[in-house]
């Protein structure tokens, strides 16, 4: 045999892989002197745009910007008491009813839920509001790789994360919040009944809109820009004659008729509750609310919007390029870089025009028809509404999104996020010495509940029940007490139903009058008129915050103890 056959043998074999050229040998030596940081950035690249594993990325991505900001949250508000919103929802929860008066009951539902799993402690609830951000985050990716590719979906959850409704913003748990989950769950079977156009769609997507109405009745305002941009869609026909949004229909109307059912019995107090808290407001009054709406959001949706910007438009040793073009010219050729014309199969545009006009509606119309119609606009509104913003941008079928964009936005996230868990304590405190007199977000309702449940408990030895007073005073008192008593709001015709002035007057109550309320004489009729022979006592309450004092808070306290049986008789 020749030397040559024998060599040909050897490699197909593998016990002689021939003459060493050098490649495989250069290759190692290659990839040994890339730097850790490199090979981690091509990994995550990598695992965020394979169909197979981004998935996963993504939802460990929202684990772990859950974990990292209840942590930040838990330091920056150490100093504070939870929200009124947060005491509210956890005062429903108490009860699985089918409605809390103002508003639906899905919130109180979760919260009872939860809270039944975790202690009744601040970190919880920022756990808890966490948790709905993080679900928000994968399901908003479950959007965009409907309409773009794996990057840019996972671009524009890296935008989402930068969002400060999904960080600061995202603090309280209520029904604003809890949007964040039923609103894209929403889209997601809205697009995915337009693209299938089947039964079990229209099933699926009637589902969804029942679940978000049971959040709150203000998500009519998406439900009614997905209508409308199914009209406007060139595709319309298609999709309407088929049997996926009559479905929807029947599968909407089935999932709401208990809560329906609940809404007669109440007198539709949700709905006066609307008119009297937030209806009746005049022309320049609505003009300015409705301005104010507009620029918080916008505000907060720049930031974002800005650091994806510089995601996009950076330029390694963009100091040389600055030397030489000058200022101007380099920040107008940087603005211009991802822009490219020309077709781009990173984005479905069948599916892009449903996302580009629900957020216009759903951006536009609410301020508009607020100024129409004399609505009180709040800035919170705008909470559950702007979250298909960076979808929409991303899917500008003229914007490149490079894999380097999404690994510089994914570190700026981590860098932002990591910052912010060193120096949350430091701003804790500061805040306490710069605002701590200021009052409300400082008052020590935590305390000021230990002290009632101790006075209760030293004069009657049961269990606290009832506490009556607003829903500022009140809520946070139920959330704070060890014993939890059922909220009693005088005065308020759409009271959550959780308990009723008999069945104070039967247990006991405490009722509570905050001496700085601009209608403490309204409160003070109230409790002489239902507590005349109630035990009258002054408290005063104190927190102090690292050495610092916060504001003393006076209340004016009306103890009535629990019925005895000559009384009943």
């Amino acid at each position: 045999m020749s030397d040559a056959s024998s060599t040909e043998t050897g490699r197909r074999t593998g016990k002689n892989p021939g003459p060493r050229t050098g490649l495989r040998s250069r290759q190692k030596a290659r990839l040994r002197h890339v730097p850790v940081t490199r090979r981690v950035a091509a990994w995550v690249a990598a695992v965020a745009h394979d169909p197979g594993t981004s998935l996963r990325f993504v939802i460990g991505f929202a684990v772990a910007h859950a974990l990292l900001w209840t942590i930040i949250l838990t330091a920056l508000k150490s100093a504070q008491d939870v929200h009124m919103d947060v005491a509210e929802a956890y005062a429903w929860g108490q009860k699985f009813l089918l409605g809390y008066g103002k508003h639906p009951p899905l919130a109180g539902w979760i919260a009872g839920v939860w809270f039944r799993i975790f202690p009744v402690t601040d970190w919880a609830t920022y756990a808890l509001a966490m948790t709905v951000t993080g679900f928000g985050l994968v399901i908003c990716w479950l959007i965009a790789v409907r309409v773009v590719d794996h990057r840019r979906a996972m671009f524009s959850v890296a935008m989402l994360a930068l969002y400060p409704i999904f960080t600061f913003k995202g603090f309280k748990y209520n029904p604003d919040l809890l949007q964040l989950v039923t609103l894209p769950l929403f889209v997601l079977a809205y697009l995915n009944a337009f693209e299938k156009r089947s039964v079990r769609s229209g099933i699926w997507l009637g589902l969804a809109a029942a679940l978000a109405l049971m959040t709150k009745y203000w998500v009519l305002t998406m439900i009614g820009a997905a209508g409308l941009a199914a009209l406007i869609h060139p595709d319309r026909m298609r999709f309407l004659r088929s049997p996926a949004p009559w479905v929807a229909f029947a599968a909407c109307f089935a999932g709401m008729l208990p809560h329906l059912w609940w809404l007669k019995q109440a007198d539709f107090l949700p709905l006066i509750y609307a008119d009297d808290v937030y209806g009746g407001r005049t022309l320049g009054a609505t003009l300015r609310l409705a301005w104010i709406y507009l620029a918080h959001n916008i505000g907060l949706l720049l930031i974002p919007v800005a650091f994806a910007c510089i995601a996009l438009a950076w330029k390694l040793q963009w100091w040389k390029s600055l030397r030489r073009r000058g200022l101007v010219r380099e920040f107008i050729a940087s603005a211009k870089r991802p822009w490219v014309r020309g077709p781009n199969p990173g984005v479905y545009l069948t599916q892009a025009r449903n996302i580009w006009v629900i957020q216009i509606i759903v951006g536009l119309v609410p301020p508009l028809a607020a100024v129409v119609f004399g609505i009180y606009m709040k800035t919170d509104w705008g909470i559950s509404l702007f979250f298909l913003v960076p979808l929409a941008l991303v899917a500008l079928p003229t914007l490149r999104v490079t894999q380097m964009a999404l690994i510089r936005l994914l570190l700026m996230w981590l860098a932002f996020t990591l910052v912010m868990l060193l120096i949350s304590p430091i701003i804790a405190a500061q805040t306490v010495r710069r605002d701590g007199e200021a009052g409300v977000p400082f008052a020590p309702k935590s305390e000021f509940a230990l002290q009632l449940t101790e006075a209760w408990r030293a004069r009657f030895n049961t269990r606290w029940a009832v506490v009556a007073g607003t829903t500022e005073v009140g809520e946070p008192l139920t959330f704070y007490s060890p014993d939890h008593p059922a909220p009693l709001t005088p005065r308020e015709v759409w009271a959550s139903g959780l308990t009723s002035l008999d069945a104070a007057k039967q247990s006991g109550f405490i009722g509570i009058c905050d001496t700085k309320d601009l209608e403490l004489h309204k409160c003070e009729a109230w409790m002489a008129e239902n507590a005349p022979n109630a035990e009258r006592v002054d408290l005063t309450s104190r927190r102090y915050f690292h050495g610092k004092a916060g504001p003393a808070v006076k209340w004016k306290i009306w103890i009535v103890g629990p019925a005895r049986p000559d009384d009943e008789k």
